[in-house]
C-alpha cells in the first residue's frame, strides 16, 4: 500500500480493520460496511444515485486469504499485515477470550503491526475488549482507557501504567489524539461514528447514524454490568463469604457478620478479602445489593423505597444517590430504560 495515499486529498482516507481467529465476523464487518456506505448510501436513499465512497476499508489479518472467526465464521482477509504497511486508521475488533487468559506471545505480529502503525501516524481504535491489545502493544501506558465492563479489572491488573475509565462507553487519548476506545459490545457502532466524523466530517456520520438507525451510547456501560467476578477458590475463607453474602445481603451489619463467618481478626479479613476480590467487603456487599436492585428495577413495579428496603437500605435516599454514583442513571431512569426493554423482549418470546 502506497504511503502517499495518506497524504492525498483525492483518496479516501484507508481504515484497516484487524482480523484474526478470536474477532467476531459482525464486527468486523459490521464496520466495514459502515465505512463503505460513509458517503455512498445517502445518496441512495435520498436521490436514488449512489455518491461516493468517502473511505476505504480493508480487511487485514496476519496473513491474506480466509481465517476462521468466533462462531466458526469465516473471514476473508484482504491484505496481510506486510502488505499493509500504512493507513489512516487501524480498527482493532472484540477479543473474544476469557478475561483472565494469557495474551503473552499470542498476538506478537498483531501487536508490532499496531506500534509500527502508531508510529507512522495512524489513530488506532478499538471496540469492546481490543482494548487489550493496544494495551499490550504498550501503546496505553500513561493515558486514559477504557473497555468492555467485563475487562475492567483485568485491565488494570495486567497493565497497571494504564488510567482505565470504566464507566465510560468512548475515551479518546493518546498523542493527538489517535487512540480511540470504545467499551461495550455494540459500542463499535459509535467508534465507527466517531471516526467517521473525524475523517470526513460529522454530517457524514449523522447520515450514516440516520440510515441505520444508529443510537449513541451516551450513557457509558455501567448499567450493562453485572458483578464479573466469581468464587475465589484460591482462598476458601473468602470464597465462603462471597457465598454467604450472596444470599444475605439484605442484612444489617453484613461486614461484620462476614468477619465473625471468617473467623479471622477484622483486620486481617479485610485485607484478605480485598486481595481476593479486587475491592473492600463495603464495596463488595454495595455491588451485589446493586445488582439485585437492577434485577429488581428490570423486573417488577415495587416503589424505589421499597427496594431499597429489600435489598438493604433503610434510607433510600442513601441508595439513589449510590446507585446513581455508580451506574450514572437514577434507579427511576434505569427502570424506564430497561423495565421497557426487558418487557418487550419478554412479549416476543
Amino acid at each position: 500500500m502506497d504511503k502517499s495515499a495518506m497524504s492525498d486529498p483525492q483518496q479516501p482516507a484507508t481504515v484497516a480493520i484487524l482480523a484474526y481467529p478470536e474477532a467476531t465476523a459482525s464486527v468486523v464487518y459490521g464496520m466495514y460496511d459502515l465505512f463503505m456506505a460513509t458517503g455512498r448510501d445517502w445518496g441512495i436513499v435520498t436521490s436514488g444515485e449512489a455518491g461516493p465512497s468517502l473511505l476505504r476499508p480493508l480487511v487485514v489479518a496476519a496473513r491474506a486469504g480466509p481465517l476462521l472467526a468466533t462462531n466458526e465464521v469465516r473471514i476473508e482477509a484482504q491484505a496481510s499485515l506486510q502488505e499493509c504497511s500504512s493507513a489512516d486508521f487501524v480498527c482493532v475488533p472484540d477479543l473474544n477470550i476469557p478475561p483472565g487468559e494469557s495474551l503473552e506471545g499470542r498476538f506478537a505480529e498483531e501487536v508490532e503491526w499496531l506500534r509500527r502503525c502508531y508510529a507512522a501516524g495512524a489513530t488506532l481504535a478499538s471496540a469492546c475488549s481490543g482494548t487489550l491489545l493496544l494495551a499490550e502493544a504498550g501503546l496505553l501506558d500513561g493515558q486514559e482507557a477504557t473497555v468492555h465492563w467485563a475487562y475492567c479489572d483485568e485491565l488494570r491488573r495486567r497493565y497497571p501504567k494504564v488510567m482505565v475509565r470504566a464507566q465510560r462507553a468512548l475515551v479518546v487519548s493518546g498523542e493527538g489524539q489517535r487512540l480511540v476506545m470504545a467499551g461495550g459490545g455494540t459500542s463499535w457502532l459509535d467508534l465507527a461514528l466517531f471516526l467517521i466524523a473525524r475523517s470526513v466530517g460529522v454530517d457524514a456520520a449523522m447520515q450514516v447514524a440516520r440510515i441505520n438507525l444508529i443510537d449513541w451510547h451516551a450513557i457509558g456501560q455501567q448499567p450493562f454490568a453485572r458483578l464479573a467476578r466469581t468464587r475465589q477458590v484460591e482462598d476458601a475463607i473468602i470464597a465462603g463469604c462471597q457465598t454467604w453474602i450472596a444470599e444475605h445481603y439484605c442484612e444489617h451489619s453484613p461486614v461484620a457478620a462476614m468477619v465473625r463467618l471468617s473467623g479471622l481478626a477484622e483486620r486481617s479479613f479485610k485485607r484478605r478479602f480485598q486481595l481476593a476480590t479486587g475491592m473492600s467487603p463495603l464495596d463488595y456487599v454495595h455491588r451485589v445489593r446493586l445488582e439485585e436492585a437492577k434485577q429488581m428495577l428490570e423486573s417488577g413495579d415495587d416503589p424505589i423505597e421499597a427496594i431499597a428496603n429489600a435489598v438493604g437500605y433503610e434510607d433510600a435516599g442513601f441508595f439513589s444517590r449510590l446507585f446513581r454514583r455508580s451506574v450514572n442513571l437514577t434507579p427511576a431512569q434505569y427502570r424506564r430504560r430497561f423495565g421497557s426493554m426487558r418487557r418487550a423482549l419478554n412479549a416476543g418470546v
